[in-house]
């Protein structure tokens, strides 16, 4: 197994019992991996261990992680900021197993006050064992990959929406001297 198979896992004040419980499943199963913090339930800021499995996973030290905060919201909002990042709240088995199948998640957040442990570990399994469909699918990614690299440079995304015409704005015609 390589060191990129580790995952990575973080978690503020309200997602850290849950943590531990997380944890101790992957152990069991054995899946390698890398706890970034919070180490107990002393209020800390989210996004700092955000970043850190975000950072790992952007850097290819990591290819998944999992995120738990009070609600999970957080974690995925500020992780969803970093580029190549797919993380997805999940508060159903169904939606873990399509997050894969479909979105090719790579960060899974959950919420350690609004999630009890055996639904989370339930939503854990989906996610560690759906594999992802790729076809149709593979269009959507693209679609979010080519809006991150424009996103990322210009701060814009202008997509060509396939289900309206194109609209060309129309020329103002100019006399000689360049004025309308």
């Amino acid at each position: 197994m390589k060191e990129s198979d580790t995952i990575w896992i973080a978690c503020d004040h309200g997602g850290y019992d849950l943590k531990l419980q997380v944890i101790e499943y992957l152990r069991n199963h054995p899946i390698p991996v890398h706890d970034a913090g919070c180490n107990s339930t002393e209020i800390v800021r989210y996004p700092y261990y955000a970043a850190q499995v975000a950072e790992a996973i952007t850097r290819g030290d990591a290819h998944r992680g999992i995120l738990i905060c009070s609600t999970g919201v957080g974690m995925s909002i500020i992780a969803n900021k970093y580029p190549g990042i797919r993380a997805s709240l999940c508060t159903s088995t169904y939606m873990a197993k399509l997050t894969r199948a479909h979105n090719d998640s790579n960060v899974l957040c959950l919420g350690g006050k609004t999630t009890g442990v055996f639904e989370a570990l339930d939503m854990l399994e989906a996610w560690l064992t759906t594999p992802y469909e790729e076809g149709r699918h593979a269009i959507s990614l693209g679609l979010i990959t080519e809006a991150e690299k424009a996103l990322t440079k210009s701060g814009i995304w202008n997509p060509a929406d396939p289900m309206k015409p194109s609209v060309q704005p129309e020329k103002q015609q100019t006399n000689k001297v360049g004025k309308p």
